[in-house]
């Protein structure tokens, strides 16, 4: 199960990595295109959303590698779960329900993490 969990996690920290990048650093304009939910919010608010996603995704995988505060890791998974609560909840006001499926499967995959990192699993 430990290998899962890494693998798991690994994973998410690619998918959050790489859209957190894109949040942070283009244009709003360019987003809208890819990304019609960022037409409802400032530039500022995208940003903040993609650092956040970034730094989540460094915590779901440098604590726990480097052994330096590795209960990071679980409360970086926790952080992912309420990012996408709140994006599902976005998406539901656009209605918008296949985001709302990814969002789920995203926040389950990052409940697993969460669970398996503060319980059983541990560091």
């Amino acid at each position: 199960m430990n290998v899962f969990l890494w693998i798991v996690q690994a994973v998410l920290a690619a998918m959050f990595a790489m859209a957190g990048v894109m949040k942070s650093t283009q244009p709003k304009e360019k987003l809208v295109g890819r990304l019609p939910w960022t037409a409802d919010f400032s530039q500022n608010t995208v940003r903040l959303i993609g650092i956040v996603e970034f730094a989540a995704a460094l915590g779901l995988i440098l604590p726990a590698a480097t052994d330096i505060a590795p209960v990071l890791t679980p409360l970086a998974a926790t952080g992912l779960g309420v990012v996408m609560v709140l994006a599902a909840l976005t998406h539901a006001r656009r209605k918008e329900p296949s985001a709302i499926a990814f969002n789920a499967v995203l926040l389950a995959l990052a409940a697993l993490v969460a669970w398996g990192r503060f319980g059983p699993y541990s560091f």
